[in-house]
């Protein structure tokens, strides 16, 4: 049994040659919500998208996020009609007084929907509505993305870290802006100087987390701050990882993040933006995987392997690299 900690697009790459050595009916991933937001009243978890997407067979696979040969018709006449009413674009905040109103779930990341920043298919926005329609209705985010995952034909458990709310917010020196607005309206521009998971010490690990962390766990090459951070602060994961053989697979190259706005964000929670300051982000590692042209050196097995993904061919290999990194870790 292996447990996947999962979050922006590099571990879902990972996924995809994770049948070279672990069976998807072992497998379980536990899924980043820190990213998710509510915009136009619709709840959308772009982590969890990404592997229902992945594992339905109808990924964008060349952005690694929402559904391929997708329409953007309604996002595009969202636009039109605030350009025409004269309304303003880009991110916009409900006002404080409302977010933490209506549901729970979306707390301090509450967006209007005039002119939508995020840029959210047709398809898409079916699988937002089904799942905001079904928490509506007094399904848990675990619920709801359970059915979902049925739909999809999902053969890997799917688990978000909560069911509670916990936003990711970057304290920048433009002010407090989520996750969302910092990367995908401002694209990383701001100077970060700090991260805050709004939430997590209130919030509790969904149902069967903390079950699934007590098997072998993988930490893909996601955003050690923004895609697994918001699971680290939830009250006991940190203690639970402590307890179980871990791996850890670099995000980066070197100095060189393979993608995102990792190497910004480490330096903001004072890690060394590079391959060894996973040692610092994940203290409780067991063994690392890094790519065979990075000189980081730890105290604990290392693995080195490419682990560039650019194909199924390429995870397979990263893969068996782990594998090999959790016989030496034990």
């Amino acid at each position: 049994m292996v447990t996947f900690l999962s979050g922006g697009t590099g571990t879902p790459k990972l996924l995809d040659g994770a049948a070279a050595a672990f069976s998807p009916e072992e497998t379980t991933v536990v899924v980043n919500t820190g990213d998710d937001i509510e915009i136009g009243g619709l709840l959308v978890s772009p982590d969890i998208d990404t592997l229902l997407f992945q594992g339905g067979g109808i990924l964008d696979r060349e952005t690694w996020w929402g559904i391929e040969g997708d329409t953007q018709r309604t996002n595009s006449a969202l636009s039109d009609i605030a350009s025409a009413a004269g309304l303003p674009e880009g991110p916009q905040y409900l006002p404080d007084d409302r977010q933490t109103e209506g549901r729970t779930l979306a707390n301090w990341r509450r967006f209007s929907g005039v002119a939508e920043f995020m840029t959210i298919g047709d398809r898409d926005r079916a699988v937002h509505i089904t799942r905001t329609s079904l928490i509506d209705e007094g399904k848990t985010l675990s619920e709801a993305t359970e059915r979902l995952a049925d739909a999809f034909g999902l053969t890997i458990d799917l688990l978000p870290m909560s069911d509670d709310p916990v936003a990711s917010l970057v304290h920048t020196d433009e002010g407090v802006m989520h996750f969302q607005e910092y990367w995908v309206a401002r694209r990383g521009d701001p100077a970060v100087d700090t991260v805050e998971f709004r939430g997590s010490s209130k919030a509790e690990p969904a149902p069967g987390v903390l079950e699934a962390l007590e098997d072998t766990v993988v930490i893909g090459p996601s955003n050690p701050v923004t895609s697994i951070g918001p699971m680290l602060a939830l009250p006991g994961v940190a203690d639970a990882l402590a307890q179980t053989t871990v791996v850890a697979v670099s995000p980066f190259l070197g100095d060189d993040a393979f993608s995102g706005p990792a190497g910004d964000l480490m330096e903001a929670v004072n890690a060394e933006p590079s391959t060894e300051g996973l040692a610092t982000a994940y203290p409780f590692a067991d063994a690392f995987v890094v790519d065979d042209g990075d000189d980081a050196d730890f105290d604990r097995p290392t693995v080195r392997t490419d682990i560039a993904i650019d194909s199924s061919e390429d995870a397979a290999r990263v893969i068996r690299a782990i594998d090999d990194a959790i016989e030496h870790g034990r």
